[in-house]
């Protein structure tokens, strides 16, 4: 009788901006590829065809939208991905690998923009799809400020809010693995890009028993 693939493993990277996020997803998911885990990375908003239409929407700053407009366009784009990408990942076995999810949308348009986290909350349980663990990257602002800087890119909508913004984001994130601490470890993301990952996949390796 053939048996179905157990549930892949879920993992979320969350930290503001310059945190290192997007790299160190891909670091991550080489590493457990060494280890013949079928990795899938993927970010949000965005991560699949429809929700890429509402990031584009969300990060152009072209609209000065309405907090609760933004907060369900988030999770508009939310439901598109859970729905086409990852659990379908999931279903078959692979571990998924999220840049940025739900915590972003409390922190960023609930902590730091002043939107309702508690329909922030609201909206998350009904998305239904929770990490297995949460690694949050922190950097001191001054981190942020500096990292961005040495981009040379043209800023998005957030990263032209400044430092005063970024203070909100950090001590929201932190708040989060606070209020979250079977979910969450917070990794200090200051350091060496090396350093970084090891502390990263250790926290893989005390979670998850396929690892050790």
């Amino acid at each position: 009788m053939a048996h179905s693939p157990p549930r892949g493993r879920f993992i979320t990277l969350e930290g503001g901006e310059g945190a290192g996020k997007s790299t160190q997803v891909q670091i991550l998911a080489d590493v457990l590829r060494q280890h013949g885990i079928d990795v899938v990375t993927t970010r949000e908003p965005g991560g699949a065809p429809g929700a890429d239409i509402l990031r584009s929407m969300l990060l152009s700053g072209e609209i000065a939208w309405a907090p609760q407009a933004e907060t369900l366009l988030h999770f508009a784009a939310r439901a598109e991905h859970v729905a086409k990408t990852i659990r379908p990942a999931l279903a078959r076995g692979a571990w998924v690998l999220c840049d940025r999810y739900f915590d972003s949308t409390l922190v960023y348009q609930g902590y730091a923009l002043g939107g309702n986290p508690v329909q922030i909350e609201t909206l998350s349980k009904m998305i239904g799809m929770m990490p297995d663990l949460t690694i949050i990257l922190d950097v001191a602002v001054e981190t942020t400020q500096a990292r961005l800087a040495a981009r040379g890119a043209a800023a998005d909508r957030y990263e032209r809010l400044g430092a005063p913004f970024f203070t909100k984001v950090r001590d929201g994130f932190l708040q989060v693995a606070i209020d979250n601490p079977e979910r969450c470890v917070v990794v200090d993301a200051n350091q060496h890009l090396s350093l970084v990952s090891a502390l990263m996949f250790t926290a893989c390796l005390d979670k998850f028993v396929e690892l050790t």
